[in-house]
């Protein structure tokens, strides 16, 4: 199946913590980079977000997210773009789950949370640890077990982390 069309450990750690601890997105503008079927930003959106950009490289993926979105109720802005080349845009914070699984993908990404860190923008990761997570660039600040079915072949709980990036 589709990479968005299931919820991935780092997403689903990130989503809970969002709804856990509502001030780190309520009132602000979030976006939700390489946002899959949406369930983070969706999760930004119910926790009070004042604005949530959702964006993804997979078509399918920008259409599922606003279904999703839709089907919750929820105001979530899905945009096909693959932001992490250029400036980061107008937001308060980067919510990022599951996007360090690939060497050349996590490099990418980490240059874009440093041009947001730059920018004055907090950064959030949810990940389960995955290998080229930037783990010296990243804060604890909470754990869920989650399950991971992006992972089909170890299928079943796993520690999913949420992490401040920092410079």
């Amino acid at each position: 199946p589709p990479y968005w069309a299931f919820p991935w450990a780092g997403g689903l750690a990130l989503a809970r913590y969002v709804l856990d601890h509502r001030d780190a997105v309520r009132g602000r503008r979030v976006l939700d980079l390489g946002a899959g079927s949406g369930i983070v930003g969706i999760s930004a959106a119910l926790a009070g977000a004042g604005e949530v950009l959702a964006s993804d490289i997979d078509r399918f993926a920008v259409a599922a997210t606003r279904l999703n979105a839709a089907a919750n109720g929820v105001r979530v802005q899905a945009v096909l773009a693959d932001l992490t080349g250029g400036p980061p845009p107008e937001v308060d914070v980067v919510l990022v789950g599951d996007l360090f699984y690939e060497r050349d993908l996590a490099a990418k990404v980490t240059s874009f949370l440093d041009r947001c860190l730059a920018a004055g923008i907090d950064v959030i990761v949810g990940d389960p640890e995955r290998s080229y997570l930037p783990a010296a660039r990243l804060r604890r600040i909470a754990g869920y077990a989650v399950p991971d079915v992006g992972d089909v072949e170890a299928a079943g709980a796993r520690p999913g982390g949420v992490f401040a990036f920092v410079a």
